[in-house]
């Protein structure tokens, strides 16, 4: 794997950690949940053939700092880092942008204030719980979780928060590994990831679930949207909201191989669905 050109992004309270490989046109990728960088490192060799392709830690994730490790994240600002690197990366060149869940949830809010700065996202399985018809149930989820983990700690907090998010019976998203073969620099990259798991369930989670987008102004950028679900994940929290928002803009919800973590489950066929789908 070809090492990529590392650089550091100072925006309003965080340094970024960013990665860039290969040439062409800009494509940015944005990890969801506790991922980082490195995680998407793999999709991003692969994409580097014919983009030029970044990468980051979200702010306050692995080697993205805080300036106040305590403050409650918001999508507007984890947005606004996207535009602030593809500002750096590709003045004036319109992006094509890939999110997974959290991720997700960002490219479609960059998508909706920056519009002229990207030419097409795709969004895979983003958990706008507050676009669904029993968005109440799920604040109550968000509430028990984030009680839990005050009260009982992480991994009680993080059982409570699987067992809302899956169906009985698939546990995809919340069993490491899932007997796929780790690269080399997995233990490290693991570790970070676990290491990410507090500020994900006390920052993230609440900050990014509470969001409700800009419905209206997502249909009218339809052309330039792609809403994704996996395949094995036909009626879980995180699938739902793009089921219906495609519904609702009368576009197709295109399908990803295996679950929420299908890009990790199952990476040579997600990667080349992705590629097929920027090229369109």
């Amino acid at each position: 794997m070809t090492d990529p050109v590392t650089g550091r992004l100072r925006v309003p309270g965080a340094t970024l950690h960013y990665e860039v490989r290969g040439r062409g046109p800009i494509l940015l990728l944005i990890p969801g949940g506790t991922g980082d960088a490195a995680s998407l490192a793999g999709v991003a060799e692969d994409l580097a053939v014919e983009y030029t392709v970044a990468t980051y830690d979200p702010r306050g994730m692995s080697r993205s700092a805080l300036d106040d490790p305590g403050a409650e994240q918001r999508v507007a600002e984890h947005a606004d880092d996207a535009f602030r690197l593809l500002e750096l990366l590709s003045p004036g060149e319109p992006a094509r942008v890939f999110g997974s869940s959290s991720g997700a949830i960002t490219a479609l809010h960059l998508l909706t204030t920056h519009p002229e700065r990207v030419g097409r996202v795709v969004a895979h399985e983003p958990p706008l719980v507050e676009v669904l018809p029993d968005a109440a149930e799920h604040r109550a989820l968000i509430a028990r979780v984030q009680e839990t983990l005050r009260t009982r700690g992480l991994m009680p907090a993080m059982a409570v928060f699987a067992a809302g998010l899956t169906k009985e019976g698939n546990t995809e998203a919340t069993e490491p590994g899932n007997g796929v073969e780790l690269p080399p620099q997995a233990p490290e990259r693991v570790e970070r990831m676990m290491a990410n798991l507090p500020y994900f369930m006390g920052r993230i989670v609440p900050g990014f679930m509470s969001y409700s987008p800009d419905i209206r102004r997502m249909e009218a950028l339809a052309d330039r949207l792609v809403l994704a679900g996996g395949q094995e994940s036909r009626g879980e929290l995180p699938y739902r909201p793009a089921a219906l928002m495609a519904e609702r803009s009368g576009t197709e919800l295109l399908h990803f191989p295996g679950g929420h973590t299908g890009l990790t489950t199952h990476p040579a066929e997600f990667c080349e669905l992705l590629r097929s789908t920027l090229r369109s």
